[in-house]
């Protein structure tokens, strides 16, 4: 009968334990996945504002945003867009939380990157026109 039991038990708690990892993964965020997963939304992030109709029209101008952190270049590209987006002051849709939250977060991922996450980067090319698709 105990041994029924423990089957009984292993077979409740077996489904539990197989789907584990893809609910909780087992390794603890690293700097850099949290540069991965940042650069990913902010790239979306930007594709859309320059499609939503609320900031397109000021975001018409904005060069495409494509933060690949495996290029050494991706720092040059997010200075260069921190301070285009601090220039859109002079238009209404700088003022909308999207857009400047935007400017705060790729402003926090540069500050990661170039500071925090140092260490842990590697940049497997420089290819700066590969930022430019």
């Amino acid at each position: 009968m105990e041994i029924f039991n423990h089957l009984l038990l292993v077979s409740y708690l077996l489904p539990l334990v197989v789907t584990y990892p893809s609910i909780y993964p087992f390794y603890p965020p690293t700097c850099y996945t949290k540069v991965l997963i940042m650069a990913r939304e902010l790239t979306q992030w930007a594709a859309y504002l320059k499609m939503d109709p609320e900031t397109s029209y000021c975001m018409a101008h904005m060069p495409d945003l494509y933060l690949d952190v495996h290029n050494g270049c991706v720092m040059y590209k997010m200075r260069a867009y921190i301070s285009l987006v601090e220039g859109l002051r002079q238009r209404r849709c700088a003022y909308t939380r999207e857009v400047r939250k935007v400017g705060v977060t790729l402003r926090q991922l540069f500050i990661i990157m170039s500071e925090k996450c140092h260490g842990d980067l590697v940049f497997t090319s420089f290819d700066c026109a590969a930022l430019e698709r």
